[in-house]
């Protein structure tokens, strides 16, 4: 097992972590601990929360937060940066191709079937360019290590990414409390995220605007991310909207506000494609705008990310990600993906179901740690009913290997514990650049042995530093 700090066993120590070991050797954990309270009092305070779905009590939930950084070199961020730029220009190129000429499934590379049964696919979508050429605005690219060379790419959100809020609170929570370590400690700057995100949506908007009007749509308050919508809003200085909030007028946007009605040209949407236009989408949904995909379509406002970006988001999409580098880029992948059997194959299907105590299963369309089993922490009724599943319905299904996670120090109860952690890395994509913001949110599992990250199935987070040099 790799240790981020440590090394693997039997070595003393990364050159990496050497100020902050230091600085760990020095302090009493116990005061440490309280230091814990009052990070959660400062968290709470802010309203830094999210909402678990599903459960009756405690819906709403303070995110963990552990005071030990995560730290990455500056040649190990170089490596991650220009690997991480690769596979966002190669998945933009991907979804203009599938939503025009389709040139990737012409040359058999990817079946079809894959793609038009797919439903993430939006049809309607066919046929039409965004403005810049850009499809995913923002992607949180998840990262998993097992090795001090070893990335691997888990998986690709370019639907609705979420956790920045929590990145840069939980910078600013370490700067408030910690800031003897930031003299120790040449750190790269993340504060300027909102600014970063302001500038590159509106560098997709066309040129002819002198200001181009943005505001932000949130299906509201009961949704699981809405402190991080109201944050964002807030930060870049626009408007937090709802679907009630607009209509389409004269063929424009327009937006109703408390100074009275002006049009916006572009919209940071929150929600997801199913509900963003009930005359073009489910007709029942009361979150987006009737007429705002036609809107969008005649490119009188711009939509970010755009709808249909989700098919690069499935898992078995995810299998094909080295070929469609290699398709698109005329390159090998800089970011090695993890190996993935797809369960409609059925000689796929067999090995999964012979090693299915080995094997991490997932949902094709699935997120947020639900709907997944892991082989080997499973009892043998979770993988009976595991196999009933595969069984009933295989192509709703990919499998890959169970991973040695990396693990860094995390402050538990009983003082400094290895635990298992991915990272989050957050792009911004404009017409001319693209960019990643130096660190991203490292989610960490807090129960001991647990692979599983996210905060919805009690996983917490910690600050990301990437050093200068």
């Amino acid at each position: 097992m790799f240790d981020e700090m440590m090394g693997f066993e039997g070595e003393t120590g990364r050159a990496t972590y050497k100020n902050l070991s230091d600085w760990l050797d020095d302090q009493d954990l116990k005061k440490l601990s309280k230091e814990s309270v009052k990070a959660e009092e400062m968290f709470r305070r802010v309203g830094i929360t999210f909402n678990v779905y599903g459960q009756k009590e405690a819906e709403e939930r303070l995110i963990p937060f552990d005071l030990i950084p995560r730290i990455l070199s500056a040649d190990e961020w170089r490596v991650l940066e220009r690997g991480i730029k690769q596979r966002v220009s190669a998945i933009n190129a991907f979804l203009c191709d599938i939503y025009n000429e389709q040139e990737i499934i012409s040359a058999g590379i990817i079946p079809a079937e894959l793609i038009h049964r797919n439903e993430a696919f939006l049809p309607q979508m066919c046929g039409f360019t965004p403005l810049g050429g850009v499809y995913t605005h923002v992607v949180g690219v998840d990262i998993v290590r097992t090795g001090p060379e070893d990335f691997f790419v888990l998986e690709d959100n370019a639907r609705v990414p979420s956790g920045v809020s929590y990145m840069l609170e939980n910078r600013s929570t370490m700067q408030h409390m910690f800031p003897e370590l930031f003299t120790t400690h040449q750190i790269r700057p993340i504060n300027n995220y909102p600014k970063e995100l302001f500038e590159s949506l509106v560098a997709c908007a066309n040129s002819h605007i002198e200001s181009p009007n943005v505001a932000l749509l949130t299906p509201g308050i009961h949704n699981s991310a809405y402190y991080e919508h109201s944050f964002l809003a807030d930060e870049m200085g626009i408007e937090l909207i709802q679907g009630s909030d607009l209509e389409i007028y004269d063929g424009k946007v327009v937006i109703r506000t408390t100074k009275g009605t002006e049009v916006v040209d572009i919209i940071y949407r929150r929600i997801d494609d199913n509900f963003l236009d009930p005359l073009s989408f489910d007709p029942n949904s009361l979150l987006g705008a009737p007429g705002l995909f036609d809107a969008y379509r005649s490119r009188a406002v711009i939509l970010a990310n755009a709808p249909g970006s989700g098919i690069s988001d499935d898992k078995a999409i995810y299998s094909y990600i080295p070929e469609i580098i290699k398709f698109y880029m005329g390159e090998k992948p800089l970011l090695k993906n993890i190996p993935t059997w797809r369960c409609a194959d059925k000689q796929n299907l067999t090995y999964v179901l012979e090693n299915l105590n080995e094997l991490v299963v997932k949902e094709v369309h699935g997120s947020g740690g639900y709907g997944m089993l892991v082989g080997p922490a499973a009892s043998k009724r979770e993988l009976s009913e595991f196999t009933r599943k595969l069984r009933a319905n295989p192509a709703k299904y990919v499998a890959q290997p169970t991973l040695a996670l990396s693990t860094v120090p995390t402050l538990t109860k009983n003082g400094l514990a290895p635990r298992h952690v991915d990272l989050r890395p957050f792009v911004l994509v404009s017409p001319n650049e693209i960019k990643v913001t130096p660190g991203g949110l490292t989610r960490v599992a807090l129960k001991k042995g647990s692979l599983v990250v996210n905060s919805s199935q009690g996983g917490g987070t910690k600050d990301t530093w990437v050093l200068r040099a």
